[in-house]
């Protein structure tokens, strides 16, 4: 079975990048095929002139659409997730996440924004089709802290959350595939 994470951070040396990579670590145990998609690397004039015909964004929708389930991250910015997500988010086809289990994956600088998930970001994966929306995770800064030589440190408690939602996300994307 085939996961895509859509990573909406527009930085390469984001924080959000290691909770990336612990959730694909634990995907990969469960014998799932990930695929990353990081829209910071789509061309941007394709992205903001919308070129629903551009060979990236047909490639990045092909994707998604052939993927079980699909993992939406990104930092808080404004109280929202990334313009680049956004942008990205409205070239998928209208029903382009119908069947799929969504799991989002936010960090933010404080728990301020800790509904940022739920406000912002659910209402448009809904409108794309999305109805197996899971809870998702959300991250502080201090809890995915940066190594001196290099690297970040998760939180046990920020793993054990990972964990957790990525177990719900196996179960619910077998059982969507009647593989339960």
């Amino acid at each position: 079975m085939k996961i895509t994470i859509i990573n909406g951070s527009p930085t390469p040396g984001s924080r959000l990048n290691a909770v990336i990579a612990r959730t694909e670590q634990l995907l990969v145990q469960e014998g799932f095929e990930v695929n990353r998609l990081n829209v910071s690397e789509l061309p941007a004039e394709d992205l903001i002139h919308a070129r629903f015909e551009s060979e990236a964004i047909v490639k990045a929708n092909a994707r998604v659409a052939e993927a079980d389930a699909v993992i939406v991250a990104s930092p808080v910015y404004q109280a929202s997730y990334t313009g680049v997500l956004k942008t990205f988010l409205d070239l998928i086809p209208q029903k382009g996440l119908t069947g799929k289990v969504v799991l989002p994956l936010f960090i933010g600088g404080s728990l301020a924004h800790l509904l940022s998930i739920e406000y912002a970001l659910k209402p448009v994966l809904s409108v794309l089709g999305a109805r197996y929306i899971l809870g998702g995770v959300y991250t502080v800064d201090s809890q995915a802290a940066r190594k001196e030589e290099g690297g970040y440190e998760l939180a046990a408690e920020l793993v054990s959350r990972l964990e957790d939602n990525v177990r719900e996300l196996v179960r619910e994307t077998r059982l969507r595939q009647g593989q339960a």
